[in-house]
């Protein structure tokens, strides 16, 4: 304990701006507060300083009219795109760029020959084996057979690896538009031996397929201000940037399947039966769930096989991407929802396979998943939302998603499996938010789709149920990830992203959800979060505009935020070091002569005084007394106050005012709390004060405290209770990667290990006798078996002997053939025996032939 003297004096230094290079004559050479603005682009009539767009904001347009037919004998797509391509921009274009995905599947293409080896080591699953080979054998890649203007003359192309450029015959000025019609074709990849974001999946059962077709006709690359076309190659795992348009869009399949698909169906009476258009119809009048092609329906057209074909026509408006599914195995549920003043059809198309799992729960996740984006960021503007059941785990599309949990065959699941398909589809549906309308540029910058939209599937999820096992949003899941190594920060290209998983959806989704609960607060948080999604409602935002959004709308400085949780791999790890305790000292001597007397007598005697005491020892100041003088008295006490000490006292108080002298009375607590960063990343200090009476109290440092030093900072407390014990993040909202430095006094922590029996290894020859006497004993027992079969033939041959004659020819000839039966398994026993088709067979032609015999009529 140390006893603070009366004079405080706190002053506040003015804060100025830091250099953003190292900074060597300061004892944290980092500024974590430096203003993020020299980092990010300048804002202009495209987009604001405040994160919104700007008076002159522009962005291109594509419209579609595509016509595509599905091979179901050879798994493949045959068709024709026509482009509509609208430039919007201020500038003059000599040349368009286009998308040809598939192309990620030959074997030459940059995504497979940039791949790096696989860890085999001493052994591989089958599974890993297949995959490769199928890739090695798989002819993928589009077949462009033309590309022609509108009078079907060729237009100049060059294919480079996933995009194609378009020379065009004249230059595409600001505000025209031009056209182009694609022949192609291409083989569909089988999704459950190669990764990939659609395909078929085969049941050899039953010898059909589910088709989850996408990326399945040439798209146009994004032309954007921020940085002209965005034309990156696809690699695999930086998705797509794409830009808005209408699509009319024909299906050409066999007439017995089931389509799903992006946009509205144009031709219902074409290609739906009466009783699925009733179905509808009555389900439209309702709010509860209704089969549209029951599971006997579906399970009965697995058996169907037609030469018909039906071209399924679907219409959608101011969608960035089109998909489908297609299959003759489809049971298809639907449910109506009411968004705003429109109601949304949630559907879901899945096999018998996928029961009962995805008719209870399926379009009851999409639903949901509706109602609380709607609330977090803007309504749901499209007619409908599909959740399609097939190969691909899970993937994203406009109005239509591919999910693939499932029980198992026998109907049953796992928690695992159901709480996996609710998340998966709350993940994929969510995305028509983020990035289906608020269009981001995935190849650049997975998190402003997959962590935005992982950090609101996160809240759903929380609506759903309590105790939902989300595995991604509260900090101490993201715990294991930011104490790790192997790491590059969220702000990294698409392609360079290590540990995507946690990189892109994990670590954004945990940020977003510590800025609202503890740096923010729910009320700014939500508030400027729906701004930047109604801001940026079909337009496309760049990470800037996102965080000049948040910071604009809560009317809060994020930088320190966002440069250690986005543009660093720092991690969170505050520590206590140390706390003083300091106590007002009133200055009067009876009191300090009092306090310095209980501290002696509380004092343990030093090593040497306690064992001289237990010691027959005679001092010498003890038998040569003249050695004692009046320090040696009873009259000297060393901490005896003086009357002069008094007096002087008594001087210093009559010069003081009441309130002063009612100061010196007060036994306020003074505690300084020292604080280390030992991760880099600052953030509030969320602390927990355990008092001496058994109460607490939670209070909050906020995050400036580090502004002028980010690796240590001290912090006074006052309390008039003594405080035992102090708990830095008691409820986990910092993601705080080390909870063992977070109490004073220092809690230890205990690890746990688990006992085992030691075994006795065994031998090569002891494992021979041992298979020795294990072959003995099955022979010993294939014979037991044997003997006992021969005896109850035996048993039955005597007793069939004993029954009276039947002059019935039918029971004669039923005797005859088990009496043979017997004879050939008791005499011939090492021979295959008859099975029961056969027996019945033989059994069958001796009835016939006794009963011609009697000339009878055979009996069938």
């Amino acid at each position: 304990m140390l006893l603070l003297a009366l004079g405080f004096s706190f002053t506040l230094a003015r804060q100025v701006d830091a250099q953003p290079l190292p900074n060597p004559k300061h004892s944290d050479a980092t500024d974590r507060f430096h203003p993020l603005e020299p980092w990010l682009p300048t804002p202009n009539v495209y987009r604001t300083a405040s994160g919104a767009p700007g008076p002159q904001y522009w962005q291109q347009r594509a419209d579609y009219k595509i016509d595509i037919a599905l091979n179901d004998e050879n798994q493949s797509l045959r068709g024709t795109c026509q482009i509509t391509y609208h430039n919007q921009s201020p500038d003059t274009l000599d040349y368009l760029w286009v998308q040809l995905d598939q192309n990620r599947f030959k074997n030459d293409s940059a995504a497979i020959t940039s791949k790096s080896a696989p860890g085999i080591g001493s052994s591989a699953s089958f599974s890993f084996v297949e995959s490769m080979l199928a890739q090695e054998a798989f002819d993928g890649g589009y077949k462009i057979q033309s590309v022609t203007d509108p009078k079907g003359d060729e237009i100049d192309h060059l294919i480079v690896d996933t995009m194609m450029r378009v020379d065009l015959p004249k230059p595409l000025a600001p505000g025209q538009s031009t056209q182009l019609k694609l022949e192609y074709s291409y083989n569909i990849v089988d999704a459950t031996m190669i990764r990939a974001r659609g395909g078929y999946e085969y049941f050899e059962d039953d010898e059909n397929y589910i088709y989850e077709i996408a990326q399945w006709f040439p798209r146009m690359a994004a032309y954007t201000d921020y940085t002209g076309w965005q034309h990156h190659q696809f690699l695999g795992s930086g998705e797509f940037t794409l830009e808005l348009g209408d699509y009319d869009v024909r299906i050409d399949v066999p007439a017995d399947m089931v389509v799903a698909s992006t946009g509205t169906l144009a031709n219902p009476n074409d290609v739906l039966k009466p009783e699925w258009k009733e179905r509808l119809a009555e389900m439209k009048k309702g709010d509860d769930l209704q089969f549209i092609v029951t599971p006997e329906e579906a399970k009965a057209n697995e058996k169907s096989r037609t030469e018909d074909r039906a071209v399924w026509n679907f219409t959608a408006k101011n969608v960035r991407d089109f998909a489908f599914a297609a299959s003759r195995k489809f049971i298809w549920d639907a449910m109506p929802v009411t968004v705003d003043d429109q109601t949304v059809l949630a559907m879901s198309y899945y096999p018998n396979e996928a029961e009962p799992l995805w008719s209870q729960y399926s379009t009851e996740s999409i639903a949901h998943t509706l109602d609380v984006y709607g609330r977090y960021s803007f309504e749901y503007p499209y007619e409908v939302a599909i959740s399609v059941n097939g190969p691909v785990y899970g993937m994203e599309y406009p109005m239509i998603c591919f999910n693939g949990p499932r029980p198992e065959d026998d109907g049953t699941y796992s928690k695992a499996t159901k709480y996996g398909l609710i998340s998966v589809i709350i993940h994929e549906v969510g995305h028509n938010f983020f990035p289906m309308i608020v269009n981001s540029d995935e190849r650049q910058w997975t998190w402003m789709d997959e962590g935005l939209n992982t950090f609101l599937q996160y809240l759903t999820e929380q609506e759903w149920e309590d105790d939902y096992p989300s595995r991604r949003g509260p900090p101490e899941k993201i715990v294991p990830y930011m104490r790790g190594n192997n790491q590059r920060p969220i702000m990294t290209s698409s392609d360079e992203i290590l540990q995507f998983g946690s990189n892109a959806y994990g670590k954004p989704a945990t940020a977003l959800n510590i800025l609202r609960e503890t740096v923010l607060g729910r009320e700014r948080f939500d508030y400027a979060f729906s701004q930047y999604a109604k801001r940026w409602k079909f337009k496309r935002p760049t990470p800037s505009d996102f965080f000049r959004t948040m910071e604009d709308a809560s009317g809060t400085d994020l930088d320190w935020f966002w440069r250690g949780w986005f543009y660093s791999t720092d991690h969170v790890d505050i520590a206590i070091d140390g706390v003083e305790l300091y106590l007002i000292d009133s200055g009067d001597p009876d009191e300090a002569a009092e306090r310095k007397r209980k501290e002696k007598d509380a004092r343990d005697d030093n090593i040497t005084d306690e064992r001289n005491r237990a010691l027959p020892l005679r001092r010498r100041i003890d038998w040569r007394p003249g050695l004692k003088d009046f320090y040696n008295s009873p009259d000297y006490d060393e901490e005896k106050v003086e009357e002069q000490d008094r007096k002087n006292y008594q001087q210093f108080l009559d010069k003081l005012s009441d309130e002063q002298r009612s100061l010196l009375r007060r036994t306020t607590r003074f505690y300084v709390v020292k604080f280390s960063n030992r991760g880099g990343l600052v953030m509030p200090i969320p602390l927990r004060i355990h008092y001496a009476d058994n109460t607490s109290e939670d209070v909050q440092i906020p995050v400036e405290i580090w502004r002028f030093n980010g690796k240590e900072v001290k912090r006074l407390f006052l309390s008039e209770k003594e405080i035992v014990r102090l708990e830095l993040d008691p409820k986990r909202e910092i993601a705080d990667t080390d909870g063992g430095n977070n109490h004073w006094p220092p809690k230890l922590q205990p690890s746990r290990f688990k006992l085992y029996q030691k075994g006795k290894s065994s031998n090569p020859m002891r494992k021979a006798e041992e298979a020795k006497k294990r072959k003995e004993e099955k022979k010993k027992k294939e014979e037991e078996a044997a003997k006992k079969e021969g005896e109850k033939a035996s048993e039955d041959a005597a007793a069939e002997d004993k029954e009276p004659a039947s002059d019935d020819p039918l029971k004669k000839a039923d005797k005859e053939i088990e009496k043979e039966s017997a004879e050939s398994n008791a005499e011939e026993s090492d021979e295959p025996k008859d099975t029961k088709a056969n027996k019945k067979k033989a059994k069958a032609d001796a009835k016939k032939k006794a009963a011609a015999e009697d000339k009878e009529p055979a009996s069938e």
